[in-house]
This record gives C-alpha cells, sequence and structure tokens, in this order.
C-alpha cells in the first residue's frame, strides 16, 4: 500500500466515523424529543459499533421505559424504523442505526448469542441441519454471527415474519 492510499483510507475511515457519529446525534435529538412528550426520563447514549451509530436510552427506573419496549421488542422495532427515518429526513442517506432501550438488545444478544451456539453444537453432534424458530433481522444476525464464530455455515429461509435461521454442517 502507498503512502497515498494509507491517507485515503485512513481520511476515509474518518469520514465514516463523522457520518456515523452525526447519524448518532440526530437520533439523540429525535429520541430526547419523543422521551419529553411521553414524560418519561432517560438518557441517551451513543456510540459506533460494527459500522452502525449506536443510540441506547437508559435510565435509573428500567421498568419506566418498558413501555418503549413493549412485548418482546416490539416498541422498540418501530421506535428505531421511526428514528432511522428521521436521520434519514436529515441526511438523505439510509441509516443502519440500533436503537438499544434499557438494556433490551444488549441482553437479547447475550440469549441469542448462546442459541446460536447451541444450535451449532448440536448440528457438529448430529451432522443434520437445525432450524429455528421465525425470528426478526436483528435477532437473525446475531444467531448468524455466532454460528460463523462457531465454524460453521446458517442460512435464512422464509418470508417475513415467519422467517428463520438454518444452521448447516460443515
Amino acid at each position: 500500500m502507498t503512502e497515498g492510499t494509507t491517507s485515503k483510507a485512513a481520511a476515509e475511515g474518518s469520514d465514516t466515523l463523522t457520518r456515523l457519529e452525526q447519524e448518532g446525534e440526530i437520533a439523540a435529538d429525535y429520541l430526547e424529543g419523543l422521551l419529553d412528550i411521553a414524560d418519561l426520563d432517560g438518557d441517551i447514549d451513543m456510540d459506533v459499533e460494527a459500522d452502525r451509530a449506536a443510540v441506547s436510552i437508559i435510565s435509573d427506573s428500567p421498568r419506566e421505559l418498558q413501555k418503549l419496549v413493549g412485548r418482546d421488542g416490539e416498541v422498540l422495532e418501530a421506535l428505531q424504523e421511526l428514528t432511522r427515518l428521521a436521520v434519514h429526513r436529515e441526511t438523505g442517506d439510509r441509516s443502519r442505526l440500533m436503537l438499544d432501550i434499557g438494556g433490551f438488545r444488549a441482553k437479547k444478544r447475550e440469549i441469542l448469542a448462546e442459541l446460536g451456539a447451541k444450535a451449532a453444537n448440536d448440528v457438529k453432534s448430529s451432522g443434520q441441519p437445525v432450524k429455528l424458530d421465525p425470528m426478526t433481522p436483528f435477532e437473525r444476525k446475531v444467531v448468524h454471527d455466532a454460528i460463523a464464530a462457531a465454524g460453521l455455515r446458517s442460512e435464512s429461509e422464509g418470508e417475513e415474519p415467519q422467517r428463520f435461521v438454518v444452521v448447516l454442517p460443515a
């Protein structure tokens, strides 16, 4: 790699980080307005994880935030889409922003990673494919990552909302 190529790659990485931080700022402003309207207390935490903006709403009283998570994260999914639309309206670019509320996604990620690892172990021991229950895109991504980390392949099959992961033997 030449010095010019290295500088260009560093500038592109810096531009991406700046763009993702801007997405986080826009999302935080939107979510703060939402919290005010709903008269809910919460702090906004922004980060960049895996080339996407990550925004979390945290609170000293997580039960209050449960209203924003909903049953099995349904409200959280809807708020994430609305937040992505707010970012798109400001930037003109499609956002892959991830929203977490009260640690719901973080806990869900741990559970799904364990599910993926267990399914991978089942496939390794039986040599047979394993089909998992239908999942949201976020859930499937976490499971695919866990299966890849275990050294196996996986595919998504079916149509939304019944799309599911199939773990395949090596």
